[in-house]
């Protein structure tokens, strides 16, 4: 990811029209920080960390004592770092932000991905997320080990059930996609009659919203492998395991991006000079 991550708009918000705290400093004192984790955590994160202080002076050094994606006990040292004083402060909350934020991501998708070992069920993320940071919590969830829904509305086509209104039915729908676009093409249903209708129409995946374990089981029974399955609705670490062993292929969960609580950093910075 380094070098491709745009830092400047998260700099931005912070920074305006600059850190007039921060200037009170000597402009060449110099200091030393380390970052700290209160809390047990999946690391996720570190090249938009990183970007953060690059951006603002690249000559500060940053020495990783862990690495991307591990599992991280409570109190444990993530990195030092030491350089211009001024420049560490202005850019310690931006960059914890980032780090705190990619790495609950990280951490709740270790979860769930562990919660389904020894099942054919992938976990798979949604477009809920936080605005601006899509990419890099998908990024996140996969370094948590588990697996990316469509990025966006231009990758794959998912016919819910206001586009099965407007189109007039499933079978229409699913015709018109694939007059549009060759991306793969999922399709929501709610009850067995659609689930028929959707499988009468060969899109690529079917997603099954809301429906119980017993439904759940017939589904995989009645489609018996002709199409990927999606599980989807009321999921969370009590009941994944028992949906992931009905059979289904992938289980969607919002809660990776949508629920996730930042994880409690702390800096500790000491000046040199």
């Amino acid at each position: 990811m380094k070098n491709t991550i745009n830092i400047l708009p998260f700099l931005t918000e912070d920074l305006g029209s600059g850190d007039i705290t921060a200037a009170i400093i000597d402009e060449n004192c110099k200091a030393t920080a380390q970052l700290l984790t209160r809390e047990p955590m999946v690391l996720c994160g570190r090249d938009w960390f990183e970007a953060v202080f690059e951006y603002l002076d690249a000559n500060i050094v940053i020495d990783w004592q862990v690495q991307e994606g591990e599992e991280i006990v409570e109190n444990s040292q993530l990195c030092t770092l030491s350089g211009n004083a001024r420049a560490l402060l202005t850019g310690e909350r931006t960059a914890m932000n980032l780090l705190q934020t990619l790495s609950a991501t990280a951490t709740i998708s270790r979860q769930y991905a562990k919660a389904v070992v020894g099942t054919q069920a992938k976990i798979l993320d949604t477009r809920k997320t936080i605005p601006g940071l899509r990419l890099a919590q998908k990024y996140a969830v996969k370094c948590g080990g588990c697996f990316n829904h469509r990025i966006g509305l231009f990758d794959g086509v998912l016919i819910k059930e206001n586009h099965i209104i407007a189109a007039g039915s499933i079978a229409g729908a699913v015709k018109i996609a694939r007059q549009q676009s060759n991306v793969p093409i999922e399709i929501e249903v709610e009850n067995f009659a659609e689930l028929q209708q959707a499988l009468e129409a060969k899109p690529e995946r079917i997603m099954l919203d809301n429906f119980s374990l017993e439904n759940l089981r017939k589904a995989v029974e009645m489609t018996a492998g002709k199409v990927e399955l999606e599980a989807s609705g009321n999921v969370d670490l009590t009941t994944i395991r028992a949906i992931a062993q009905t059979g289904v292929d992938f289980i969607s969960i919002g809660a990776l991006t949508k629920n996730v609580q930042a994880i409690d950093l702390s800096m500790r910075i000491q000046l040199v000079n």
